[in-house]
Order: C-alpha cells, then structure tokens, then sequence
C-alpha cells in the first residue's frame, strides 16, 4: 500500500487514476461480471504478461467535457496502451462496456488511433479488444468520422504488422469493420456477437425474427459465414488462445517468425503414416492425423477451424519453424475444392506470405465442387482467388501430394509450375487430368460401347490409365515432382527443405498493387 502524500497534487493525481480503474462504477462492473464477461482492464491483466501493461491516455475524457466535470467520461470508454506477452511488445485496446456501453465518440476514436499508429511506427502487433454499443448517437458525425479513422489505420497497417481482433461483447453496424479488415477475428461461444443491422431492424426489414446468436453469435460466423476464426468456450480461453497464436507470428513483415526449441526429433519418422492412406481411392481419411504426426510435438494451431471444412489451414513448428499448413480434408466434401474453401485458403495463404512464414501443402484434391449453385456463386474467381495467391507468394513453399492432383485444382494447390518451390509425392499419388475411371470413360466411350464385356474391359483400361498417367512416376520422370518419398519419411524431409530454403530471395514485378479477383 502507498503511503499518503502530503503533496495535493499527487492526492489529485492518486484520486484520478483510481477514478479511472472504477470504469462505469461498482454497479455495473458488476453487470457486466453477471453477463460472464470480465471488464476491460480485467481482459488486459489475463492476456498481458503480469504487470507489463502501460495505460496512456487514461485521463482523456469526452469530448466537451473536462476532467472535474460530473459529466465527464475518464478514459471516454476504452483503456488503452501497450505491454508484452512472452516478453514480446504488443499494443493494445480494449473497449469499457460500463463507461456509457463502450460507445465510439470522438475522443474514444482518437485514442485508438494513437496506439495503432504507435504500433506502425514500432512493428508491434495490435490487439484490439471490441466490447461497444456501436457509434454514440450524441455525438453524431464525429463519431462516424471517428470510425473511418480506425478503418484507414488497419487498412495502412494490413500486411505490416499482425493486428488481431477479439469479440467479447456486442460488434454492431459500423464497428463490425475495423475487426473485418484485421487478420483474425476471435469470438467467445454465447456472450459476443456481430452484426451490421440487429435483429430489430431485420425483422422490421425483411420480417426475419432471429436472436442475436442466432444472427451474429461465434458459432454463427465461425461456422456459417466464415467472418470470425476461432470460437473459444469463454473469455479465458479466448485470451489464452490467443496467446498461443502469438507464439507463430512476427511482429512485424521485416522480421522472421519466431524460432521455438522443441525436444521433438527432427529426424523423427511414423511408420504408421505408410498405410493411412486407404487402398480404395475414394475412401476418406483424416488429413488432420497426418499434420499432428509430422509437426513438432504434435501442435497444429487451427484457423477457421469450423468453416469450410473441406480445406484445413493453420500453423505448426517444423524443427522449431513456423509454418502455415494448408491441406485438402478427404473426409469433408472428398476434399474438393469449392467457393469456401478457395477463399478461406487464399486468405490463409496471403497472410503467411506477408509475414515470411513458409507454406507447407497437403494436396488430395479431386477437382472443384460442380454444380449450378457454385458455378452461379463464382467458383471460378473463388479458385482464382487461391491461385493468385499461392502464384504471388514468395515466401517457401513445399507441397506433398498424397493421392488425388486432378485438373484444375492440381494446379491451383502451388504445383512446381506457380513457383512451388519443392514438390514431394508419395507412392500413393495420383496426378492426372482427371480421375480413371471418369477419363476412361472419356477417353474410351465407343470402344466400351462395341466391347463383348464392357466392365472387364473398363476395369482393364482403368488399370492401364493408372500405369500411364495415374502415378508420381509420370510427373517425377517429367521433373513436375521433385523426389517421391515414402510417407514415413515426411518430417524430417519437410524439416530439412524448410531449413534448406530459410534464405530463399523472390521477388515480384514493380508494381502498386495487383488485381486479385476479389
């Protein structure tokens, strides 16, 4: 405990500054722990490492209003500043629900803006912690100018520095866009929630009735819309979470990912890993077993884990490395590529390459998703979204192909030809134009149609398409695959070509921007 001044100066400072730590008041931090949502500050103390969080502009207060005015909102609704998480600078805000709803007015913008320029010029992630009733209504314009200023400063920092965004709370009307520019969108089951228009205005609108779970909750857009990325169980796990995600990222795009010790052998080998793939070529199996089998420790760090299924991305340690991983899911969809999952893995992959983490590809792809929804959708600028990005990365970038290459989504998963940069196969792989029995259908219509036998002589042809096309060997005498390894061997293969391309230098034409197929 502190000792009592005899300075009133400092008695005047004291008496603010525990002002401030009071938010809306005792009784409604109280509300807000009976909602199960931890305060503002208390948010801050679990996911910064214990006492590291400096608070600036603590004694700012809304706009019009001074600090001994009765009115006055000390620290107008969002604590902000920095402090480190395993030792490492991150900057960070987090909005007061108790401080009039954590409602935006133009000084509460203000001071978001100071610590994402702050974040800029230093190359810190930012963390920004959403907890609002949206723009407040008594300020009017300068609220909604207050927003656009965050915009622009996520806008400037995307691909600069990792910016992450947690809901824990309402995410309403404009605000939902600063978390919808950042890289990644965290929301807890039950208590946070987004929506441009609530469900009041849905119902008057379209006479929907919907709650606002139903409409905006974690599952909601972890699941169906693909806007948020992880859905944790409570506050707790979500600050924790994110935590671990952290441990894969840069902090900045001039640095390299951080390097972490592990006890698992790089040599390690998994015999088990030789026979997981089904005999039966169109049997599923679980692409997940494979990633835990050959990262470090057995650690995948799952992105948008409950969306688009059909592809997994995440990050792992290779050899203490860091790296993303993108595979096709056998056992959702067959593992086709459709609208979904060529979105979500384009994004994954734009974001790893912005910050020089090395892409490792799991390729079983039986082509895109047909059908007149997708078509009509656009698959077609979907599929150009991944392979845009996966051309215009230069970052490393390893790809195993453990069966099915078909078509044009053989060269969509980063094949040798859009600068792959090393191609491994296993014995089990297929890499054709399309399937054999498809193409030998095709391929052989009439003379099926004149055989005595149609299925012996289908089975025949289908086995020889297997032989001629179907296979690594094809590809790799022809120099598209670069060795063909047997799968027990695939960690310390992958670990050796991460550390061997560590210094690999690529670069792109001059140019402003691209035109990706948005």
């Amino acid at each position: 405990m502190q000792d009592q001044p005899t300075d009133p100066r400092i008695q005047r400072l004291r008496q603010l500054r525990a002002r401030t730590q009071l938010g809306g008041g005792a009784e409604k931090i109280a509300a807000q722990h009976a909602k199960g949502r931890l305060t503002a500050r208390e948010r801050i103390e679990v996911l910064l490492d214990k006492g590291s969080f400096r608070e600036i502009d603590a004694f700012v207060t809304n706009r019009g209003a001074g600090v001994n005015d009765k009115q006055a909102l000390l620290s107008d609704g969002v604590v902000t500043g920095w402090g480190t998480i395993d030792g490492r600078l991150i900057y960070i805000y987090s909005q007061d629900f108790t401080v009039v709803g954590g409602s935006l007015g133009q000084a509460h913008a203000a001071k978001i803006v100071k610590v994402q320029e702050m974040a800029l010029k230093n190359g810190a992630p930012i963390i920004g912690i959403n907890d609002s009733g949206g723009a407040r209504i008594q300020e009017g314009m300068l609220s909604l100018v207050g927003y656009s200023d965050i915009f622009l400063r996520n806008t400037m920092a995307s691909g600069v520095i990792p910016q992450i965004s947690i809901i824990m709370g309402p995410c309403a009307g404009g605000a939902v866009y600063s978390p919808a520019l950042t890289d990644f969108i965290f929301m807890v089951k039950g208590t946070s929630y987004m929506f441009v228009t609530g469900p009041d205005v849905v119902k008057a609108v379209t006479h929907e009735d919907v709650t606002f779970e139903e409409l905006g909750g974690a599952l909601v857009h972890n699941s169906v819309s693909g806007v948020a990325h992880v859905a944790a169980e409570s506050e707790g796990d979500c600050l924790y979470l994110l935590r671990m995600l952290l441990n894969y990222l840069p902090s900045n795009n001039m640095e390299e990912p951080p390097f972490t010790k592990t006890r698992d052998d790089p040599l390690r080998t998994d015999a088990l890993l030789d026979t997981i793939i089904p005999d039966n070529p169109n049997k599923p199996y679980d692409v997940k077993q494979i990633i835990r089998s050959i990262v470090d420790d057995g650690r995948f760090f799952e992105i948008h884990e409950h969306f688009a299924a059909n592809i997994i991305v995440g990050f792992a340690h290779m050899g203490g490395h860091s790296v993303g991983i993108v595979a096709n899911q056998p056992q959702i969809l067959a593992g086709v590529l459709d609208i979904n999952a060529s979105e979500k893995a384009a994004r994954f992959v734009r974001f790893c390459d912005s910050f020089n983490i090395p892409i490792i590809t799991f390729e079983d792809v039986p082509g895109f998703m047909p059908g007149v929804g997708q078509e009509h959708g656009g698959i077609i600028r979907a599929g150009a979204k991944l392979l845009y990005a996966y051309c215009e990365a230069t970052v490393p970038k390893i790809n195993v192909i453990t069966r099915k290459a078909y078509g044009g989504a053989f060269c969509v998963m980063s094949p040798r030809s859009t600068r792959g940069d090393l191609v491994f196969a296993w014995p089990t792989a297929e890499l054709a134009v399309m399937g054999p029995d498809g193409a030998v259908k095709i391929i052989y219509r009439r003379e099926l149609a004149a055989a005595t036998d149609p299925e012996a002589r289908r089975i025949e042809l289908i086995n020889q398409y297997k032989e001629d096309f179907a296979n690594p060997f094809v590809a790799a005498a022809n120099g598209h695959i670069d060795d063909i390894i047997e799968p027990s061997e695939t960690r310390p293969r992958l670990i050796n070509a991460v550390e061997m391309l560590r210094n690999k230098r690529d670069t792109n034409p001059p140019k402003k921007h691209g035109n990706i197929p948005l």
